[in-house]
């Protein structure tokens, strides 16, 4: 994974591995911003293959994750067949029926997608936590047998098994159910020194002070009670603003001018005065 600049702990690597040679799904659980989304995109790179995404939200249908039919291609197709052997209507008719139910109508969305790739993709199913209860339970027959009924078809199996990572911010608990099928990992944020190399891989042409500095602010901001405390991703948008503008050491003044690339509430931003970003900064060793 470090190959693809994915700085990872034994834990996280053992956990992947595992996902893989035992063609089990993996749940990723932790706050925002610590690297869930990014195993699956690590993943693909790695595996040279395609990843397929399914974001979750309140209200994600099946039809929407797993397959619609072509309305509008149905319907030229009915046109343009309803002069056909107007003699036999009924075996038209029946004619008709079976071409526009075929797979070429099929509209397949990201399960569909992910179980008829002729290499196994890797499926990131995003955020599964604002998803709906009722979704997560049409999950359970999709990841333990990777099969799903489509009824004018029949049942489609899997050719091969993707490699599935769900990830979830918990806004709301997975059921056991679900994490039964489950193999599981929680990210915590990283510590000083993971952060400080993250930044360093990520971003080009930083100096290993200012990482430091950078590393030092965000996890002391980490440490207070913020609404949306920042993410690796923002600490990175943070680090490349820096480096845009060609900072070289943080003060008081280029910190409070780019606190958008990092704090990213405004209650939050309400919340540090002047003083907290002293401190932050002293801190650092930063000023």
């Amino acid at each position: 994974m470090r190959r693809a600049d994915y700085i990872a702990e034994p834990s996280i690597v053992t956990a992947v591995h595992l996902a893989r040679a035992m063609e089990k799904p993996l749940l990723v659980e932790g706050d925002a911003g610590v690297g869930k989304t990014e195993i699956a995109k690590v993943m693909a790179t790695l595996m040279q293959t395609e990843l397929i995404r399914l974001q979750c939200y309140e209200g994600l249908d099946v039809n929407t994750a797993l397959y619609e039919w072509n309305y509008q291609k149905q319907l030229l197709r009915l046109r343009m067949g309803s002069g056909e052997a107007e003699d036999a209507p009924d075996t038209r008719d029946d004619h008709l029926e079976g071409v526009i139910f075929g797979r070429r109508y099929l509209l397949e969305r990201p399960l569909l997608r992910a179980i008829t790739r002729d290499t196994p993709p890797v499926l990131l199913i995003d955020e599964i936590d604002r998803a709906d209860e009722g979704f997560e339970a049409f999950l359970l027959e999709v990841l333990s047998d990777f099969q799903v009924t489509i009824p004018e078809l029949g049942t489609i199996r899997a050719t091969h098994r993707p490699l599935v990572v769900l990830t979830s911010n918990r806004s709301r608990e997975i059921g056991d159910a679900l994490r039964r099928r489950c193999l599981y990992l929680y990210i915590e944020h990283p510590t000083f020194g993971k952060e400080v190399e993250i930044i360093r891989a990520k971003v080009p042409g930083i100096s290993d002070a200012l990482a430091a500095q950078i590393t030092h602010v965000v996890q002391g901001l980490r440490a207070r009670r913020l609404m949306k405390p920042p993410g690796v991703a923002e600490t990175l948008d943070w680090a490349r603003a820096l480096v845009t503008l060609h900072q070289d050491h943080l003060d008081a003044e280029i910190v409070s001018e780019t606190l958008g690339c990092l704090v990213k509430d405004r209650h939050d931003i309400s919340l540090l005065h002047a003083e907290d970003v002293e401190t932050l900064l002293a801190g650092a060793g930063a000023g």
